[in-house]
């Protein structure tokens, strides 16, 4: 192993990996807003929203993230609308994050006894007040364990996005194996960078877990 190619490649792969990081956190932000909208069509009393939400799931859960992500990359340009890698790439992380975060969400609002939905609206709370105070709390606590783990495999998913051209770490890293002839270091060194910022991750994630706990 020669550290002289690790010191050289690593300002770069660095660099990449603040793009992988702010790609994942977009994905998964816009993963979040769909599978919660998702969520509620999954267990609306309406049989459309709910066929349409389960359809949604079944899809984006079915299909590999590769295959989605070339289907928004090549066909939206083909029937006339023109997609940016870079959007093509978050939304193809978001996309298929809102189908898991949506089965995430359903099933922590199932494990809260319907009776304390009852109870508060026979004390007069509206729909909304006992979505935004009974319900929402108590389902993001339950989820939470759930919701870190799909940030930690979503951004371990986002070194497919170099399939359509994104510089981030991945890709950088094949730049660099390509042009040093270092690839053990390179991959490493890379290896190594996504492993930290996974623990990061799952760190931050464990802190907010038990603060949620704390405060329910």
């Amino acid at each position: 192993m020669k550290l002289a190619a690790v010191q050289e490649a690593l300002p770069w792969l660095l660099h990449a990996a603040v793009a992988t990081l702010w790609i994942s956190l977009a994905g998964i932000a816009l993963g979040q807003v769909l599978g919660g909208l998702i969520c509620l069509c999954r267990v609306s009393r309406h049989r459309a929203l709910a066929r349409f939400g389960a359809l949604y799931v079944s899809f984006f859960r079915g299909v590999p993230l590769l295959v989605q992500l070339l289907l928004v990359y090549y066909f939206l340009p083909y029937v006339g609308i023109d997609v940016p890698p870079l959007a093509a790439a978050i939304g193809s992380l978001g996309l298929a994050s809102g189908a898991y975060s949506c089965e995430i969400y359903r099933g922590a609002l199932t494990a809260i006894p319907r009776g304390q939905a009852e109870a508060a609206q026979a004390l007069g709370f509206s729909a909304p007040a006992v979505w935004l105070r009974i319900l929402l709390p108590q389902a993001l606590r339950l989820s939470s364990p759930a919701l870190v783990n799909e940030l930690i495999l979503l951004l371990k998913a986002s070194s497919l996005i170099s399939t359509v051209g994104v510089t981030e770490l991945t890709r950088t890293s094949h730049t660099l194996a390509a042009a040093t002839y270092r690839p053990f270091e390179v991959y490493l060194t890379a290896a190594a960078i996504y492993l930290a910022m996974n623990l990061v991750l799952a760190a931050a994630g464990g802190l907010a877990e038990r603060r949620l706990a704390a405060g329910g």
